[in-house]
C-alpha cells in the first residue's frame, strides 16, 4: 500500500510528547520524519520516565512516541551543524518544533529565517500557552495546563477536589490539532503552491477539548460546575450516566430512560422519575438508588438484561481483560517493531484505516544520531 503522505519530508525539532505525537501521526500516514536531536542528550524524552520501566536504556515513552522516525544529531550552536540542518530544511515540506518563545531565534530556526531558506515550507510550532501574555514562558507541562484550563473540575465526584485525567491528554490533543493544521496547509501548498505557519498552544487545545461544557457555562449564565455526588462520569450529564459497582466488578451506564431501566432491573424505586428533567435535577438520588440495587447481581447478569433492550451499557475492564477479548484481538491494535540494534518491543498501531488497510510499520524508535551518515550522503553532497 502506498501511504497518503509518502514523499513528504518532515524535519522535526520537537521534544517530549506533544510535538512528537504530531510527527508520529504524519509518519504513520507515510511521511518521512527526521528528528533533529542534540548530540549526546538527544530528545529529552529519551530520559523522561513516567514509570520505572527502562527499555533499551531509554524511556518507554520515547519508544512509544518516536517509532518510525530517523535521528539526525546536530548542535545548532555550531555553524557547520546548523548549515547542515539548513540544507535538509531546503528540501523539506514540513518543519515542527515545540520550543518556548524566543528559543528558535537563538537556534536560528525562527519562521522568518526558515521562510527565506524554503518559502513554501509548512512551519508548525506548538507552545504551552501561546507566544504572548504573562503565561507565555510558563512550562508547558500537561498537568499544569489541565489544572489551569478548568479540566480538573470535570472529573471525579463532588467534594473530591480537582481530579486530573490520568494521561497526558493535553499533549496528545495539541499534537492532534497540530497535525490537522499541517495536513490542511499541505493541501493548500499542493493546490496553491504557498507555504504556511501553523500555530497551536496546549492551553487552547485543552480549552477547546471542553467545548460542550464551556458552551453550557456561557449559556446558563456562568453557573458553577457541580459534579455528581457519586458514580460520576460527566459533570453535566444527568442520571444514569456513570460507573457503578456490581456484585463482582463494575459496569458503565450511559444515557437512558430511568423508569425503563428500573423496570428492566426490577427496581421499583426508579419508576417515579418519569421526566427527563428529573434525571438531571434529582440525579444524585437516582444514582444512589441505582448504586445500591446494582450491587445485588453480577455485571454479566445485568448486561444480559440491559443489552438486549438496547440500553447503553458496558463492563468496566482493565487492560488484561480487554486484551483477552475477541473484539480486541480482531482489531490487531498491537504491532511489533524493531530497532536497528535488534531490540524489539510491542506498541500500538495508528488507529486510521485507509481502503481497508491498517497503517502499520515495523520500524521502532531511532538510536540517537544513527542516520547522520545516511542523511548527510543524501542531503549534503554537492
Amino acid at each position: 500500500m502506498i501511504k497518503p503522505l509518502e514523499g513528504i519530508l518532515v524535519v522535526d525539532f520537537s521534544q517530549y510528547l506533544s510535538g512528537p505525537s504530531a510527527s508520529l501521526r504524519l509518519a504513520d500516514l507515510g511521511a518521512r520524519v527526521i528528528k533533529i536531536e542534540k548530540p549526546e542528550s538527544g530528545d529529552l524524552c529519551r530520559n523522561l520516565y513516567f514509570s520505572n520501566l527502562v527499555m533499551d536504556n531509554e524511556s518507554s515513552m520515547f519508544h512509544a512516541i518516536n517509532r518510525n522516525k530517523e535521528s539526525y544529531a546536530a548542535d545548532l550552536k555550531k555553524t557547520k551543524d546548523r548549515q547542515n540542518v539548513y540544507n535538509i530544511i531546503k528540501k523539506a515540506d514540513v518543519l515542527i518544533h515545540n520550543f518556548r518563545p524566543n528559543v528558535v531565534e537563538r537556534l536560528g530556526i525562527d519562521y522568518e529565517k526558515i521562510k527565506l531558506i524554503n518559502p513554501t515550507i509548512v512551519y508548525a510550532e506548538l507552545t504551552g500557552y501561546g507566544k504572548e501574555g504573562v503565561w507565555k514562558n510558563k512550562p508547558g507541562l500537561d498537568l499544569l495546563i489541565q489544572s489551569l484550563s478548568g479540566l480538573t473540575q470535570l472529573n471525579g465526584n463532588d467534594g473530591m477536589g480537582p481530579v486530573p485525567i490520568g494521561l497526558a491528554v493535553v499533549d496528545i490533543l495539541s499534537g492532534i490539532h497540530l497535525s490537522q493544521g499541517i495536513l490542511a496547509c499541505l493541501y493548500r501548498r499542493l493546490t496553491q503552491g504557498t507555504g504556511a505557519r501553523v500555530e497551536v498552544s496546549m492551553l487552547e487545545s485543552a480549552i477547546e477539548y471542553q467545548f460542550e461544557s464551556i458552551t453550557c457555562f456561557f449559556t446558563d449564565g456562568g453557573q458553577p460546575t457541580i459534579r455528581p455526588q457519586s458514580n460520576s462520569a460527566h459533570a453535566y450529564l444527568g442520571a444514569p450516566y456513570g460507573i457503578y459497582p456490581t456484585k463482582d466488578g463494575f459496569m458503565a451506564l450511559a444515557m437512558g430512560s430511568i423508569p425503563f431501566i428500573g423496570k428492566l432491573i426490577g427496581c421499583k424505586f426508579l419508576k417515579k422519575y418519569k421526566t427527563a428533567t428529573s434525571w438531571y435535577d434529582q440525579r444524585d438520588e437516582i444514582k444512589n438508588i441505582l448504586a445500591t440495587h446494582l450491587k445485588t447481581k453480577t455485571t454479566s447478569a445485568w448486561l444480559s438484561v440491559l443489552e438486549p433492550a438496547d440500553v447503553w451499557c458496558a463492563k468496566v475492564m482493565n487492560w488484561k481483560e480487554l486484551f483477552d477479548e475477541e473484539a480486541f484481538k480482531i482489531l490487531n491494535m498491537i504491532q511489533k517493531v524493531n530497532r536497528t540494534n535488534g531490540y524489539k518491543y510491542e506498541t500500538t498501531r495508528c488507529p486510521i484505516q485507509i481502503n481497508g488497510t491498517w497503517l502499520t510499520s515495523t520500524t521502532g524508535s531511532p538510536i540517537l544520531g544513527e542516520h547522520n551518515k545516511k542523511i548527510e550522503n543524501e542531503f549534503l553532497q554537492s
